[in-house]
């Protein structure tokens, strides 16, 4: 039975809802957070985690960020999934990517996000979804079971 599975289901939720209180209540104060591992860098603390999600949100609208698969071993929850949403001007961006988050407890202590910054860039400037990118969405969510 997944322990750690059901806590990112409560974040996503949260993040869905614009509940950002709600998505920083599951991180520790001295959470790491790589959201674009190896291509920026991270950040560090919660204070530094709540301004880049407001950041964040503020261009995110409709998210359907959905897990497509997920393993947990010890404190550690890896996931592939994708972060699907449209952006204020209504872009269509859908970014997969492959996570691991570290808990301390029932708490987020590190985030790893492993994307291809090029897709993304490829998409904020227009270009349609690769078909390989389209294959990566058409697959059914997980569930917390």
């Amino acid at each position: 039975m997944s322990r750690l599975f059901p806590i990112l289901s409560r974040v996503i939720a949260a993040w869905q809802a614009h509940e950002i209180e709600t998505v920083l209540s599951h991180m520790t104060d001295d959470i790491v957070w790589h959201y674009a591992a190896p291509g920026l860098p991270p950040v560090r603390g919660k204070a530094a985690a709540e301004k880049l999600l407001r950041k964040l949100q503020a261009d995110m609208h409709d998210i359907q960020w959905r897990i497509f698969a997920h393993a947990e071993t010890g404190d550690r929850l890896f996931l592939e999934g994708v972060d699907e949403y449209r952006t204020a001007d209504g872009k269509r961006m859908a970014l997969p990517y492959a996570g691991v988050l570290e808990f301390r407890g029932d708490q987020i202590a590190a985030w790893r996000d492993y994307v291809d910054l090029g897709v993304l860039a490829d998409q904020k400037a227009g270009k349609p979804f690769t078909p390989q990118v389209e294959a990566l969405l058409d697959r059914v969510a997980a569930t917390s079971a």
